[in-house]
């Protein structure tokens, strides 16, 4: 991070300066974190669910903090301090402020499913030729993605950052602090809808990352997606779409499935070919791959660069992750999901040879019709040749009955919670199982992939 001063925080947030006559040094780094500050941290103290950052003040200035964003001071504390009403809003406000000063462009990557495999595609592939920060871990929303912006350094040349939402306004605010030069959407799904109420309303909440784009920047939408692909023109600005279909600007016209290796293609780039392969697993890969093709492209890459960027990519933790286990592999999607994301894993999973066990756990935010996209998951399972299929948690009980219904009991099972499931797991997975973990964050399926590498 560019060095900054106790002044442009106060300007920044238009925040009351407390002791500012005890500042002796420039702001080196931001974080939220006690336990990370160092020399020259500006620490932001936010008031948690469980955890009261102010409370932190004292031991963060005894640290060698440089300063505190807060919207109190505690009696006793002597460090230099910036009063605000809301800290949240203050590092936004320091966020787009560190922003306006930086020459970089910045790519913003939104959409229901595929955001961080999409960033991470993207970033591997700019890093062929530019200086490129990206989003590390789950930092998109209204408080990782200011800390993102303010981790950029002088020196970088390409922003790639992912941007989270649950809610209409959300993406409004994010997109003023990152005010993206591209902007990508990757599809629109169904997830949140219990807050965005129907596909259209999540059209219109990630669309809000139009409002503060560069006016002068670029789209690119997934041309797949029956709602993206009518946004035709937004702000004088005609999107590029990519995708698996040929009507697409940015297509595979041929590709040959590796198996759990990956895919080879033939990339058809607004008319031109070019040989690629990717390591990524699935076809939603190969239309990360298209979004990552177009965008290089467009910033001066040449055929080869762009090859060898698709080449290097992987993903993270959490996200079609491939794990070797004996004879089989473990793939680990526990990160999130949704319905769309649950059949494309399924989809993967179909790519092995050997057993194809799918361990499924309940999907959050589904909104009402939460029972009947459990069911149609189970349904799709079933249909596509899933050896085995265990369902774990309370909505996933509809996506067991479903199944149960089409096949019968048969390499159908149901755990009430992970912890049941993880005690029978020896006589569950076999030898040579390719297993499938996958479920929303909230259950915990980090420690199902852990258990499944120790049997």
């Amino acid at each position: 991070m560019r060095r900054f001063s106790f002044e442009d925080v106060v300007n920044a947030t238009d925040g009351t300066p407390i002791n500012s006559e005890r500042v002796v040094r420039k702001i080196t780094n931001v974080t939220m974190d006690s336990r990370k500050v160092v020399q020259g941290s500006l620490f932001v103290a936010i008031k948690g669910e469980r955890v009261d950052g102010h409370d932190f003040i004292k031991e963060v200035f005894s640290k060698g903090a440089a300063a505190v964003l807060c919207d109190h001071v505690p009696e006793g504390i002597i460090g230099p301090c910036v009063v605000v009403e809301d800290t949240v809003k203050g590092l936004q406000e320091v966020a787009r402020w560190y922003r306006s000063t930086l020459n970089v462009k910045v790519v913003g990557i939104t959409g229901s499913v595929g955001k961080t495999s999409t960033k991470e595609m993207v970033a591997a592939v700019l890093a062929e030729k530019f200086n490129v920060l990206k989003t590390i871990g789950n930092y998109n929303n209204e408080i990782g993605l200011p800390l993102t912006v303010l981790s950029i350094e002088e020196d970088t040349e390409i922003a790639v950052l992912e941007m989270g939402i649950s809610d209409f306004g959300e993406m409004r605010v994010l997109s003023r602090i990152a005010c993206p030069d591209i902007c990508v959407i990757t599809n629109i799904g169904q997830c949140h809808l219990e807050f965005l109420h129907d596909r259209d309303g999540i059209l219109k909440a990630k669309s809000e990352i139009f409002e503060f784009m560069n006016p002068e920047g670029r789209i690119y939408l997934n041309g797949d997606d029956d709602k993206l692909v009518t946004v035709t023109e937004v702000k004088g600005i005609k999107p590029t779409f990519f995708g698996l279909k040929d009507t697409n600007d940015v297509y595979p016209a041929s590709k040959e499935s590796m198996g759990l290796g990956g895919t080879r293609m033939r990339i058809s780039l607004r008319g031109s070919l070019f040989d690629a392969e990717i390591h990524m697993l699935g076809d939603h890969m190969v239309s990360n791959a298209m979004a990552a093709s177009a965008i290089a492209s467009d910033l001066g890459m040449d055929k080869n660069q762009i090859a060898a960027g698709l080449y290097t990519a992987k993903t993270i933790d959490g996200r079609s992750n491939l794990i070797p286990k004996g004879t089989g592999y473990i793939i680990d999607d526990c990160y999130n999901a949704s319905p769309a994301s649950m059949m494309a894993a399924l989809d993967t999973l179909n790519l092995a040879t050997g057993r194809k066990v799918a361990i499924l756990g309940d999907m959050f935010e589904l909104g009402p019709d939460s029972d009947n996209m459990h069911a149609a998951v189970g349904r799709y399972a079933v249909s596509i040749g899933i050896d085995k299929l265990i369902c774990v948690g309370a909505n996933c009980r509809h996506m067991y009955s479903a199944a149960l219904k089409e096949k019968g009991t048969t390499g159908i099972g149901y755990y009430t919670d992970l912890e049941s499931l993880i005690k029978n797991l020896r006589i569950e997975i076999k030898e040579g199982d390719n297993v499938l973990v996958k479920s929303s964050h909230g259950m915990g399926f980090a420690k199902l992939v852990e258990a499944l590498k120790e049997l």
